[in-house]
C-alpha cells in the first residue's frame, strides 16, 4: 500500500506532460510520423515478400520506375525499393536510438560527475569534453568506422562516443543549478553521500533535460549513419536508408536521371530526422524546468 501514493503522483505527473505536449501540435505532428514509421518497420517481415537481400531471382528488372506493381520503382538488380524502405527503417532506427542512447549516457554521466565533484577533476573531464566538442564528429566517427570492423555496433559506437560533449555540457550546468538549491545543503548536513546526492537529487532533476536531448540526438544519429553508410563505411550484409542511397550513388542514379532510386531513402532519412526534431523541442519546452511542468 506504500506504493500507492507514488505511483498515483508518478501517473498525475504522467498525464500532466502528456496534456502539456499535446498542446505542441508540431510535437504531435512528429510523433504521429514517428509511430507510422516505426509500426511500417515492425511489420517489414509481414509487408514484404521474400528476402529483399537477395540480388538474384528478384521480381522486378533493374531501375523499373514506380508503377502498379512497384509503386516506388526498383534498384538496379530488380528489387523492389518499397520493401528495401521498410526493411531499411529497421536498421536506422535501431542505430539512431542505440547511438543516442549511448551518446547521452556518456554525456549525462560526465556531466553530471563534473559538476558534482568540481575541482582539478572536473577541469580534466570538462578539457576532455572541450577537444571531443572542437573536433568533427564526423570526421572522428569516419575515423573510428574506418579502423573498426564494418558492422552495425560498430557504426553505433563510432557515434555514441564522439557526440556526446554537447549533453556533457548540459548536464554539468543543470547539475551545479541543482547543487545549489538549500535541500542539497540539507541532504548532505544529514550524511548523504556522493552517491545519494547524486542518484537520488541531482539525476532525477536532470533527466529531463536528459530526455530531450536524446530524442534530438536521435535525429542526428540517423543522419550521421546515413552520411557514414552512404560513403561506404557501413555494413554491407544489411539494409539502411544510407545503404540504400550509397547503391543509387554507385549505380549512377544522378547522372542517368533515376530520381526513384534516390528519392525514397532520401526523404524518409529528412522526415525522420524532422519528426524526431519536432518531438526533441516539444518535449524540451514541456520538461524546461524554468516552467515547472510535471513537479
Amino acid at each position: 500500500m506504500s506504493g500507492s501514493p507514488a505511483r498515483a503522483r508518478r501517473l498525475e505527473a504522467a498525464a500532466r506532460l502528456w496534456r502539456a505536449y499535446r498542446a505542441h501540435r508540431a510535437g504531435l505532428f512528429g510523433l504521429g510520423v514517428l509511430v507510422l514509421i516505426a509500426a511500417a518497420a515492425l511489420a517489414a517481415p509481414l509487408l514484404v515478400e521474400g528476402d529483399v537481400r537477395k540480388v538474384t531471382g528478384t521480381p522486378g528488372g533493374p531501375l523499373e520506375p514506380p508503377s502498379a506493381r512497384f509503386p516506388l520503382g526498383t534498384d538496379q538488380f530488380g528489387r523492389p525499393l518499397l520493401g528495401l524502405l521498410l526493411w531499411g527503417a529497421r536498421i536506422s532506427l535501431t542505430v539512431g536510438l542505440l547511438a543516442a542512447a549511448l551518446s547521452v549516457a556518456i554525456g549525462a554521466a560526465v556531466g553530471i560527475v563534473a559538476g558534482h565533484y568540481g575541482g582539478w577533476f572536473a577541469t580534466l573531464l570538462m578539457r576532455i569534453t572541450d577537444w571531443f566538442l572542437v573536433m568533427p564528429t564526423l570526421v572522428l566517427a569516419i575515423v573510428l568506422a574506418t579502423v573498426m570492423s564494418r558492422d552495425v555496433w560498430t557504426v553505433i559506437v563510432a557515434i555514441g562516443v564522439t557526440s556526446w560533449p554537447t549533453t556533457a555540457r548540459l548536464v554539468r550546468a543543470q547539475t551545479i543549478a541543482v547543487e545549489s538549491r538549500p535541500y542539497i545543503e540539507r541532504a548532505k548536513a544529514l550524511g548523504g553521500g556522493h552517491r545519494h546526492i547524486m542518484g537520488r537529487h541531482v539525476l532525477p532533476n536532470v533527466l529531463p533535460l536528459v530526455l530531450a536531448q536524446t530524442t534530438l540526438g536521435i535525429s542526428a544519429a540517423i543522419l550521421t549513419e546515413a552520411t557514414l553508410a552512404f560513403l561506404g563505411l557501413g555494413d554491407p550484409m544489411v539494409i539502411s536508408w544510407g545503404g540504400m542511397l550509397q547503391e543509387a550513388r554507385e549505380a549512377g542514379a544522378v547522372s542517368s536521371g533515376h530520381w526513384w532510386y534516390l528519392a525514397p531513402p532520401g526523404l524518409a532519412i529528412a522526415l525522420v530526422a524532422l519528426a524526431f526534431t519536432l518531438c526533441g523541442r516539444a518535449i524540451e519546452k514541456v520538461l524546461d524546468p524554468r516552467l515547472g511542468v510535471g513537479r
